[in-house]
């Protein structure tokens, strides 16, 4: 059997254990093992599974990825998102829709504070879906809008998706951060757009509250929620003015975060150790995924299946939007099965080498990967954001109302991603100016 056979062979094998539930890293290490002893022999393969996860815990750019979390933590557990809906509510309330509007902006500032997609649907959830309730909000509406919403945690900085990206690919993660953030913004308003236009075709999805809010109200509770800003400001600020690298940002960003919880007295010692027990949870998940990664890349290597795909391509002479439609086909099926962090580390294997042979800038790829995986949370049956979503709910409102819900926020990444495919620029227009191009 040739090493071209045995790399083809292992990808259904690896597909198969992940089917029966064994934990991605340890179904990419298992395989990475057997295919490496087949293809190089026992010697070499005890030398590479002795050097190469010494090598990735070791590298000073993915110190970035503990760091986000712990920030992320800090600013969850010393509550300085808690007003963010509050605030959004006062705003956009009076809108049709405006409470789901609200929510979704709320998200997007959730997001930029803590880079995780499942924090923000889980805190918003508990926030959002009973005032919507309570408000008369189509359950449908109410919980779908923040399976959705949540997503932009994947796509506004800070990014850990962007983090392993930009560490697998070799690319800039600063530029990577900052070409998350127009399309970030572009998901939240086409969300906006969508709710609005649909509750002012069916008023009865979500009436405009009746509540007198000042603008005194209005006004006073953005004195509530300036650390946000500032937090984001610090990280986003750093990179862009090149103060700062990204792992550096990261840094500056979990200081930031800190202080400012110790400034408002916030920062207790059961804050500080739940946020580190979260770090210490989030970190050593991924990073036991990513070694397992990083195996089976050096199997993939020896094995000769990453030239062999790059040939085939520059055979087949296909554009890059025919690669492009391609990719969001195979994304689209293993994001209905898988979660969005093994996708990445799975697929950037076989992907890389496509990217290289038809000349894709890394950058708009990287955008286009964390979105088709950003919309993997929300696409049935395995939408990890809508499962938090029920978590949240409980028996309130029942599993199928939630996926009816996402629907719509379906059809409106249709939308989003024709935009962001048809221009690039969306994506690289703050990297270029970041990197002087």
């Amino acid at each position: 059997m040739s090493n071209l056979t045995i790399g083809f062979l292992s990808v259904p094998i690896l597909l198969t254990l992940i089917a029966l539930r064994v934990p991605i890293g340890l179904a990419l290490g298992s395989v990475s093992l057997v295919g490496l002893i087949m293809v190089r022999g026992v010697k070499a393969t005890l030398g590479i599974f002795g050097d190469l996860p010494m090598e990735f815990g070791a590298s000073w750019t993915l110190s970035a990825v503990p760091m986000f979390i712990f920030m992320g933590a800090l600013a969850f557990h010393t509550g300085l998102t808690k007003s963010l809906f509050e605030a959004a509510r006062l705003w956009l309330s009076r809108l049709p829709g405006g409470l789901a509007i609200a929510t979704n902006f709320a998200s997007a500032g959730f997001a930029a504070a803590s880079g995780s997609s499942l924090a923000t649907c889980a805190a918003m959830g508990r926030i959002a879906i009973p005032e919507m309730l309570r408000r008369k909000y189509d359950p449908a509406l109410a919980s779908g809008c923040v399976a959705a919403a949540g997503t932009l945690g994947a796509l506004i900085p800070p990014s850990i998706m962007f983090v392993l990206y930009g560490w697998y690919t070799e690319t800039s993660i600063g530029a990577l951060l900052m070409a998350g953030i127009l399309p970030g913004l572009l998901t939240a308003f086409v969300y906006s757009i969508m709710i609005w236009g649909r509750c002012m075709v069916w008023p009865e999805l979500g009436p405009p509250a009746e509540e007198n809010v000042t603008w005194g109200d209005r006004f006073r509770i953005l004195i509530e929620i300036w650390p946000i800003p500032l937090l984001i400001l610090g990280v986003v600020g750093a990179i862009y003015s090149g103060l700062a690298t990204a792992t550096e940002a990261a840094a500056i960003g979990a200081f930031l975060a800190a202080l400012i919880g110790l400034a408002r007295g916030t920062l207790t010692r059961k804050a500080m150790g739940d946020s580190i027990v979260e770090t210490l949870n989030s970190t050593a998940s991924i990073f036991f995924v990513a070694i397992g990664a990083l195996l089976f890349t050096r199997f993939f290597a020896f094995a000769g299946v990453p030239g062999f795909i790059a040939e085939q391509i520059a055979l087949l002479a296909l554009n890059q939007l025919s690669i492009i439609l391609g990719l969001t086909v195979i994304y689209l099926i293993l994001g209905m099965f898988l979660d969005p962090l093994g996708v990445l580390l799975l697929t950037l294997p076989v992907i890389l080498p496509i990217f290289k042979a038809m000349g894709i800038d890394p950058i708009w790829a990287g955008v286009l990967v964390v979105k088709y995986l950003e919309i993997g949370m929300i696409t049935p049956p395995v939408g990890l954001n809508v499962y938090v979503v029920k978590g949240v709910v409980g028996d309130t409102i029942a599993l199928p109302t939630i996926f009816k819900g996402v629907l719509w926020f379906l059809a409106a990444e249709v939308a989003i991603m024709t935009l962001l495919i048809a221009f690039p620029s969306i994506s690289t227009f703050l990297p270029n100016q970041l990197l002087g191009g």
